[in-house]
């Protein structure tokens, strides 16, 4: 038997699946895609999808096909959309595993028709076009070309076309509103061939531009409880947080006045200092950038982070937290009595955003499941 880890990353389903029913009625008339690439953001795509599924979503996102594949062998019986392409060599998964391909380039509808025509399949194809983020898709003339081909290959069929804003997470963005414009002209290049879907809507697009709702949106950060500017608040009718993140206190020790922290002694102690040890690390997401500025709680209280935060370890200031002892429970992520501590929070300290620490924090962490 292999023992449990100090620290535990721990998903609340039901603040999921109550983020989904939000989410749902934002996007009015739109089908809902939950977006599970990246293990579900670092929350466990399998099981996510799974309580997502069995609350009424019935159409997912990934990355990756072999992500596909995983939530299919999982037992995932919805619509899953696998977004940023695939090895031509794996076409035929898109027929045995039934999972809808987004392409930008001609070679993989090729491939795609000649796996479709072995297996005696059909497959939608939906057309990835791009509206100004410069990442993947295709524009105008890529566009028709694209169109043509399907409209050509033998057991293809235009099934859809999707786009992506990059700056729906701000909602004054006028980018946004330029965007949907160029997908609203891309749409007509495709006019008249029956039951296309359209999807644009990101989270951002989601929450402040019901305009872009169209079909389908796609929400990620979101359903995880996060809105994508990183407003840092948790307002009783809004996104709930699904992750939190706890650990126990190793040791606490006392230590005098100009004792130096932690490799390279970056914080030396101005008083008589209570320091407690926390079994966390850059190993287990928990950035290094967070020395010497991140805080954790420890009996209601925020506990500053002293000296470098190391492999697996690091130290805490606890003087004014009354009665610290070993085995006391430490929260990163999360409530503890009347403080909170939100990924957005640990983002503004690293620089970075809360997709990132949510990544790093769940997936490289033991999970348990809240239902």
């Amino acid at each position: 038997m292999i023992p449990s880890s100090f620290n535990t990353v721990t998903v609340d389903l039901q603040a999921l699946v109550a983020n989904y029913a939000l989410l749902r009625h934002k996007a009015g008339d739109a089908v809902l895609l939950a977006m599970v690439k990246a293990d579900g953001y670092g929350h466990g795509m399998v099981e996510c999808a799974t309580a997502l599924e069995k609350c009424g979503c019935s159409v997912f996102g990934v990355a990756e096909l072999r992500e596909a594949v995983i939530l299919r062998q999982a037992g995932i019986t919805s619509a899953i959309y696998a977004m940023i392409g695939f090895d031509h060599g794996d076409a035929e998964l898109f027929c045995t595993c039934d999972i809808t391909p987004v392409v930008y380039d001609p070679d993989a509808l090729q491939a795609l028709s000649a796996a479709a025509v072995r297996w005696g399949r059909q497959i939608g194809v939906h057309l990835k076009v791009d509206t100004g983020m410069r990442r993947l898709g295709v524009e105008g003339e890529g566009l028709q070309k694209l169109a043509a081909a399907v409209d050509t290959l033998p057991n293809l069929y235009l099934a859809g076309i999707a786009s992506h804003f990059p700056s729906a997470d701000d909602a004054g963005s006028s980018s946004t509103n330029d965007c949907l414009s160029r997908f609203e002209k891309m749409k007509e290049v495709v006019a008249g061939r029956p039951g296309l879907v359209h999807h644009i809507a990101n989270s951002g697009g989601t929450l402040y531009f019901p305009r872009s709702h169209d079909d389908m949106v796609r929400c990620g950060i979101s359903l995880y409880g996060y809105y994508p500017e990183g407003r840092d608040e948790v307002a009783d009718d809004g996104l709930q947080p699904v992750m939190s993140y706890t650990t126990r206190v190793l040791q606490v020790k006392e230590v005098p006045p100009g004792c130096g922290v932690s490799y390279g002694h970056t914080y030396t102690t101005t008083r008589p200092t209570t320091l407690a040890v926390l079994p966390v690390g850059y190993e287990d997401g928990y950035s290094r950038l967070l020395s010497n500025r991140g805080e954790v709680l420890i009996g209601g209280s925020r506990a500053r982070i002293r000296g470098r935060v190391c492999m697996n370890l690091c130290m805490v200031d606890v003087t004014d937290i009354e009665g610290v002892s070993a085995g006391d429970e430490a929260v990163l992520l999360g409530c503890q009595g009347s403080e909170r501590i939100t990924a957005d929070e640990i983002a503004a300290r690293c620089n970075t955003i809360s997709y990132e620490v949510l990544c790093m924090l769940g997936n490289n962490n033991q999970r348990r499941y809240r239902e």
